[in-house]
């Protein structure tokens, strides 16, 4: 299984980017943060004609991770462990099933400096 992650800093403004880069690379799962939109304005379409299915946990304007995988996600966790209110939306752990039905759990998480507590 090939997992990528990515700090794409805007979902929207480097959406061409990442689909070029989804279609040249194929990876099985992608953990993006910093999408900076929230999961109703997320481009799951665009993204998801190239094979992908897609979990979101973002907010407007700041933040936001999601997980991009050719095998369907099952979300257990969308909010930091511990702070189950996580009202910045820098984490989302799932379960992927990948070839041979081996189960792997991923979670992506946007982590930056100068973090609240």
């Amino acid at each position: 299984m090939k997992i990528a992650t990515w700090n794409v800093n805007s979902i929207k403004a480097r959406l061409p980017r990442v689909l070029e880069w989804l279609a040249a690379f194929q990876p099985d799962v992608v953990l993006l943060q910093e999408i900076k939109t929230t999961e109703e304005a997320f481009p799951a379409l665009e993204i998801g004609e190239l094979g992908y299915n897609v979990a979101v946990a973002g907010q407007k304007t700041y933040n936001g991770v999601a997980i991009l995988s050719k095998s369907p996600i099952e979300v257990e966790r969308a909010a930091l462990p511990g702070d189950d209110k996580d009202d910045q939306a820098r984490y989302i752990e799932a379960l992927i099933t990948g070839k041979g039905k081996s189960v792997v759990r991923v979670a992506s998480i946007y982590l930056p400096n100068g973090n609240p507590a």
